[in-house]
């Protein structure tokens, strides 16, 4: 529960700035760490009012990890956040992604499915939408390159093995390895998925560009398919 008094009523060394320099960054709530970041309220509501109308607007995911999905103008909904406050929190929302972009950074490797799932899942699994990235590796693994494939749902129909393969081919590939996400959360691979991977893995083997793994992010989750045995490799 977040504190519903105004900043003044709260005793001096409990409100959020005064607690942050007594007990440290990590011992504030999620609510005052965004009053923190707004530096101050409005006329009707404190900062950390605002900060929890914020973090309980998105309807479908509560907390910081609603940031990622709400609009500017969802946010200028809520009586105090106006167009430079509303720019500045989808700045904070894309600033901690990119933090955590860039920590996964320097442990990935793409021998290691953990490791690539650890990459790729701030970038992906806040997305509303499945989007389907093909890595395209040296003969040591290596990334020669990566290419979003298409925004949408992972069907037979819209996954084209041949666009897959004039892609790797162009970068010199020798081996590819897919990545995509469930907004859902859950990274269970569908009958689709496995359907689509299927059929990529064995155009691949034909060509001698073999598919590597292809992993799905979830919230948090993944699946790898070579973890499960689903495609050999």
């Amino acid at each position: 529960m977040y504190d519903k008094r105004k900043i003044k009523e709260i005793p001096e060394e409990n409100r959020p700035y005064e607690k942050c320099l007594r007990l440290g960054v990590q011992a504030l709530t999620d609510e005052e760490l965004l009053a923190v970041l707004l530096r101050s309220g409005s006329k009707d509501s404190s900062a950390l009012d605002i900060a929890h109308k914020v973090l309980h607007l998105s309807k479908d995911k509560k907390g910081l990890q609603g940031l990622y999905q709400l609009s500017i103008p969802q946010l200028k909904s809520i009586r105090g956040v106006g167009t430079v406050r509303a720019v500045q929190l989808k700045c904070i929302g894309e600033l901690s992604k990119r933090i955590a972009v860039c920590a996964a950074r320097k442990g990935i490797s793409f021998d290691n499915p953990g490791s690539v799932a650890e990459y790729y899942m701030e970038q992906l699994r806040h997305e509303e939408q499945e989007h389907l990235l093909c890595m395209m590796l040296d003969c040591k693994n290596h990334r020669l390159g990566e290419e979003l494939l298409f925004k949408g749902t992972v069907n037979t129909s819209v996954v084209s093995p041949r666009e897959i393969f004039l892609c790797a081919i162009s970068y010199h590939a020798v081996g590819i390895l897919l990545v995509h996400n469930h907004p859902s959360g859950d990274p269970s691979p569908s009958q689709a998925d496995i359907q689509v991977t299927k059929r990529i893995a064995a155009a691949g083997a034909l060509l001698d560009i073999p598919l590597i793994d292809h992993i799905i992010i979830g919230d948090c989750r993944y699946t790898s398919f070579r973890e499960r045995g689903l495609i050999e490799t």
